[in-house]
């Protein structure tokens, strides 16, 4: 992803989370090799795969859909990322491959904006987009971000490896 020319921030956080990659690896490797080996071992060998097999065309399909299943949690995971921009319209974030382009945080009524350590699974329940009671939160791995407060009384957290900058480039634009 490139940077916009003239903004005044540009950070791209690749989804690097030890926890998160052995699930995401475990599940989606161990659907695709267990489905291709049941496919393989019933509809190619033509021994029935279990104790109760199901129907070669069950097989089939639901085999199918796991392995894509699998692939698609590896996508996932080698995929994602927040791309964050500063530009003079405002915050922008894109949560890659979930948003297909990127989002504007309106700032208008920023009361606060802080640079902070927070505990991403104690405040909101770990990492990715997240809403809870008056709060939001866009994150990818670590325990650094700026967290905007507003006027109404909501937070707004952007994770960041570069809180600091971020939350000067952002102070630049709100004041």
């Amino acid at each position: 992803m490139t940077r916009t020319p003239g903004a005044a921030f540009f950070e791209e956080q690749p989804l690097r989370n030890n926890k998160l990659f052995f699930l995401a690896f475990v599940s989606g490797v161990g659907m695709i090799v267990f489905f291709a080996y049941a496919m393989y071992k019933q509809l190619v060998v033509g021994e029935p795969f279990g104790d109760r097999p199901m129907g070669d065309t069950g097989l089939l399909v639901f085999g199918s859909l796991y392995i894509l299943l699998g692939i698609a949690l590896l996508y996932l995971y080698f995929a994602g990322r927040l791309v964050t921009e500063v530009r003079s319209e405002g915050l922008f974030i894109r949560y890659v491959p979930f948003h297909r382009a990127f989002t504007q945080i309106p700032l208008d009524g920023v009361t606060s904006c802080e640079a902070r350590t927070y505990k991403p699974i104690r405040e909101y329940g770990g990492w990715g987009i997240r809403r809870g009671l008056g709060k939001k939160a866009y994150n990818v791995s670590g325990n650094q971000g700026v967290e905007l407060q507003f006027e109404d009384g909501s937070k707004l957290l952007i994770g960041s490896n570069k809180a600091s900058q971020l939350a000067a480039a952002l102070e630049s634009i709100i004041h």
